[in-house]
């Protein structure tokens, strides 16, 4: 089936060296993006990510030091790879909690602007265990009727993602072929960060997810405890959430100011 789109969605999958968004980095990213008349094109490439890949994570996606150290830094790549997704949705199998956070900080590491403001993203993973509680191998075998056999592989794991989306689509009567919907539905609690310090009320209203100021609107917290936001941009949160939280200082300063 041909999914509709308005624009352009890349799919795509890191393998990195651990799951921490602020510390880790990546070793592997594919990417495929699908265009609205159908075309697609496809980029995967080894990173080289400045540290030691764990023994135990090598285990799991078997990307060795060894085989990243003649590789480019993501820094070195992060032009090309936003060139490809910078007129894209985006797409991934539990990309709103981990790959987009992450890509997110290897993105603003690399001084490169990223930002999700004016793109949706659809999480796989979210509509499947919505509808089924399985992995991504269990989900492909599912609803495609195939072994995943290299799970793991960035390569790999994005296609069935890709051809997961599909099936489930043609399966669900109830599921809209729209990225929008899709987006909508494949979400779960209203992040502003996606790492989720920061997240909406029920008005809509910007509040903190945690700490002394759990469910406090985070306008009225900066104006009451200016001290706050010097506090957070030095703390060790995601570069990505700093960014989000000194949007909403400044959108807050100029609304006082007209």
């Amino acid at each position: 089936m041909k999914l509709n789109l308005s624009k352009p969605i890349c799919f795509f999958d890191l393998e990195t060296t651990g799951v921490n968004i602020t510390n880790d980095r990546i070793v592997e990213i594919s990417i495929l993006k699908v265009h609205p008349n159908g075309k697609e094109e496809s980029k995967t490439w080894l990173v080289n990510p400045e540290m030691p890949i764990p023994k135990e994570v090598t285990e799991i996606h078997g990307i060795t030091d060894e085989m990243v150290a003649n590789e480019p830094t993501f820094k070195e790549l992060a032009k090309e790879i936003h060139n490809m997704i910078k007129d894209s949705d985006l797409g991934g199998f539990n990309s709103n909690r981990f790959d987009i956070p992450l890509l997110a900080e290897e993105m603003l590491r690399a001084e490169v602007d990223f930002d999700m403001k004016n793109r949706l993203a659809i999480d796989v993973q979210t509509i499947f265990h919505k509808m089924e509680q399985r992995t991504l191998s269990a989900a492909y075998k599912f609803y495609c009727d195939k072994n995943l056999d290299d799970a793991h592989s960035a390569e790999a794991d994005t296609n069935a993602t890709y051809e997961v989306l599909k099936a489930q689509i043609a399966k669900y009567d109830d599921i809209e072929n729209d990225t929008k919907f899709l987006a909508e539905f494949s979400s779960r609690k209203k992040f502003a960060d996606f790492a989720g310090f920061l997240v909406f009320n029920k008005k809509g209203e910007e509040c903190f997810s945690f700490g002394k100021h759990k469910g406090k609107a985070i306008t009225e917290v900066l104006e009451n405890e200016p001290g706050y936001f010097g506090w957070f941009l030095n703390a060790d949160f995601p570069l990505y959430t700093k960014k989000v939280l000194t949007g909403i200082k400044l959108r807050s300063l100029n609304n006082k100011l007209d």
